[in-house]
């Protein structure tokens, strides 16, 4: 077949490239710009923070804490979302002052499966410790609770402990 007039013959094999890459471009500059622009990043762990020890020694003394007055609110934080906050006060009981206390906070839902579950410090590294006979008040605020929570008081237990005279 002889080439129409106004049509320039193409040499075989070359012809549906710059098509299939100008298509490719395109896709990659659309999947590049969604990424950038509608993609929202994916939220950013909580630090970790060191694990308190929990031996023996630790776990004996932890029955001496008493965590008692537990109250649960709602407050509006300076970005305008709802902020779930955990009140209470923490007793030492035992003999010995502690310096930190971290406790595994476990809300549930109405099947009473967890629905969220945290390790928040009560009694942070560098406070006062708490002296025997002493009562501190602590307060946890949690930006996400999920819906599926039963709006109870969560539980509380202590999973890390450092004595005062402890020098880890």
């Amino acid at each position: 077949m002889e080439p129409t007039e106004g049509f320039a013959r193409q040499p075989e094999g070359s012809g549906g490239r710059k098509p299939l890459i100008a298509a490719a471009a395109a896709v990659l500059l659309a999947a590049g710009t969604y990424l950038v622009f509608f993609h929202a990043p994916a939220p950013s762990p909580r630090p970790a923070v060191p694990q308190l020890p929990f031996g023996p020694e630790e776990q004996e003394y932890a029955g001496k804490l008493r965590l008692d007055n537990l109250a649960m609110s709602r407050a509006e934080n300076f970005l305008h979302q709802e902020v779930t906050i955990l009140s209470g006060e923490a007793t030492n009981t035992g003999d010995r002052p502690v310096q930190a206390i971290d406790a595994t906070i476990t809300f549930q839902d109405e099947m009473q499966q967890i629905a969220l579950r945290e390790t928040r410090s009560l009694l942070g590294r560098g406070a006062s410790p708490l002296e025997p006979g002493k009562t501190v008040p602590f307060e946890i605020s949690f930006d996400h609770v999920p819906p599926s929570w039963n709006v109870q008081t969560p539980s509380v237990r202590v999973v890390g402990l450092q004595l005062a005279d402890d020098k880890r």
